[in-house]
């Protein structure tokens, strides 16, 4: 029996599938292998502990795997795809396929066929497939000049916003206290100097408190995730008109910005619904890993 391994290595979890030609057999969940974020070792870690788990749950060991696809970030790097070819190696048995994690998220959603996918995690980009096959990707380019509208962009945004809410009026949101609570920290002054840390500080931890305080009818919460929307959508506009002009193009997203905010998922459709009337939106929000478990089966 062919066995088949997924594995979707992002900046927040890596999530692994296990399943034979037709069955998903067992699935894990780890920290980030995101290796550009978090090192080589954390990153591998992560690797070992899900094709463990994956193992174990299934009751096979690693030499019986027939082929494993991994999606990361940075793929196309050529340390990042060296770096997951050895570790990958070392860990399985069989054929490998290293890809980018907007490739797992796009064959997702479409499994080889044309469409879009809009990615919001703790980075973001849109990465679209025509139907003879050539892909355009418009966003992605990394967290300090790009990801308009991840969870580290929500992030960031919520503390500019939540200072300058203090500026108008102290005491005007709520949010900036939530802010303090998630990171541990004592005033305003605490905030300011973990804003402008070097490196810069986790921004995309904060993106439940930004989601709860929009809940609580936080206006300056609110209004950071409307604009996500807005960032998002705008840039699926771009891909958009990349392609071929002549059918409908299938929109999906995917990611837990999408996942966990309705105000994001919401203020999207409806902007890109304004800016591109013919898209038609695939339902729900697509996980990568089922992407990856479908090119493992499937490379040729």
């Amino acid at each position: 029996m062919s066995l088949y391994v997924g594995i979707d290595g992002g900046g927040t979890k890596t999530t692994g599938v296990i399943g034979d030609a037709d069955h998903v057999l067992a699935t894990a969940t780890a920290g980030p292998s995101n290796v550009i974020r978090v090192g080589e070792a954390q990153a591998r870690q992560a690797l070992v502990s899900v094709i463990g788990d994956l193992c174990s749950s299934a009751r096979i060991s690693p030499v019986h795997i027939t082929r494993t696809c991994i999606g990361l970030a940075g793929a196309a790097h050529p340390n990042v795809r060296d770096w997951a070819q050895r570790t990958v190696k070392d860990l399985t048995s069989g054929d490998f396929v290293i890809v980018g994690d907007m490739e797992i998220a796009l064959e997702s959603a479409f499994e080889g066929g044309p469409g879009m996918i809009v990615i919001a995690g703790t980075g973001s980009i849109a990465y679209a497939r025509d139907g003879q096959g050539n892909t355009h990707r418009v966003g992605g380019w990394g967290y300090a000049i790009s990801d308009e509208g991840s969870g580290h962009w929500i992030g960031r945004e919520a503390v500019r916003a939540a200072l300058r809410a203090e500026d108008i009026e102290p005491g005007g949101s709520q949010l900036i206290s939530g802010l303090l609570a998630a990171w541990n920290l004592s005033d305003r002054a605490d905030l300011i100097r973990r804003g402008n840390a070097v490196p810069p500080p986790e921004f995309s931890s904060l993106l439940s408190v930004v989601i709860e305080s929009a809940d609580k009818e936080d206006a300056v919460a609110r209004d950071v995730l409307c604009a996500a929307g807005c960032e998002l959508a705008r840039m699926a506009a771009i891909a958009l008109r990349k392609l071929p002009p002549t059918v409908p193009t299938r929109v999906a997203i995917s990611g837990g910005v999408f996942r966990h905010s309705s105000v994001v998922r919401d203020v999207f459709y409806n902007e890109l619904r304004s800016i591109c009337p013919s898209a038609e939106f695939v339902p729900g929000v697509c996980d990568p890993v089922h992407g990856a478990l479908w090119l493992a089966r499937n490379a040729k």
